[in-house]
């Protein structure tokens, strides 16, 4: 990896020293930066779990992705820079209650003075490290904290608060996990008809004020709480708003 390369991918000139400090203006930035996007799902162009490739598409091509391959490059430069991190495990749960399996979502724990929370993946999220002892972290996106479960005693909820109650996003463990043991998810979630990711396009991205994201529906755009949807009427229309907005070009 070209660490300077990456970095200057999401608008910073230089490493500093591994601590919250920069952990924080890392995730920030790469929010900023790099969309959440399935289109290469939709485009039916495999996706495979090899570093260099995912380093490739996002530095050097500029795209973005979806957790695996957001959150497995992100763990790949916080160690470049002197972090220690784990990859974990993470479920996510379905609009009836219910969790998706393990695997469904690979997210981040940071290592510093105690464990944090760190995901690059999950689209409109929290946009700073998160610890894991309850603490409330508000952000233009939304108000988040992490619980234990008291399920196992290594298993925590992801919460965010939605008119006044804590609503669970996903669950996850702190076992740390290895790139390869995601594989199988990530084909599923790029083949299975059940799986969002086959059933909806999207590219998203946070911007200072809100969210910008576009579907094959329409094109939303979030500031200040404020929102504004623009129908897509045409194929032509959905890539002039990919390049204008998130400067891909397919």
């Amino acid at each position: 990896m070209n660490v300077q390369s990456y970095l200057s991918r999401i608008g910073i000139t230089e490493a500093s020293q591994p601590d919250l400090a920069f952990l924080r203006h890392l995730q920030n930035r790469h929010l900023l930066s790099i969309p959440f996007e399935n289109l290469d799902v939709s485009l039916g162009r495999p996706i495979r779990l090899i570093l260099p490739d995912l380093y490739d598409k996002v530095v050097n091509r500029k795209r973005g992705g979806f957790c695996y391959e957001l959150n497995a490059l992100f763990d790949w430069l916080l160690r470049e820079c002197g972090f220690s991190t784990s990859l974990i495990s993470a479920r996510i749960r379905k609009p009836d209650g219910r969790f998706n399996p393990e695997f469904d979502h690979l997210a981040l724990l940071v290592h510093l003075d105690q464990p944090y929370l760190v995901d690059v993946g999950f689209g409109d999220s929290c946009r700073e490290p998160l610890p894991l002892d309850g603490t409330e972290v508000k952000d233009i996106s939304g108000k988040y904290r992490v619980i234990a479960t008291g399920e196992t005693p290594d298993g925590y909820a992801l919460q965010k608060e939605k008119n006044g109650h804590w609503l669970t996003e996903y669950l996850f463990t702190t076992i740390p996990r290895e790139l390869h043991q995601f594989a199988s998810m990530c084909e599923y979630h790029q083949t299975s008809p059940e799986s969002t990711f086959t059933q909806k396009t999207v590219c998203t991205i946070a911007t200072v004020t809100g969210r910008i994201t576009l579907t094959r529906e329409h094109l939303t755009v979030t500031k200040n709480g404020h929102q504004q949807k623009v129908p897509i009427v045409s194929e032509q229309q959905f890539h002039d708003q990919l390049r204008r907005y998130f400067d891909i070009h397919l």
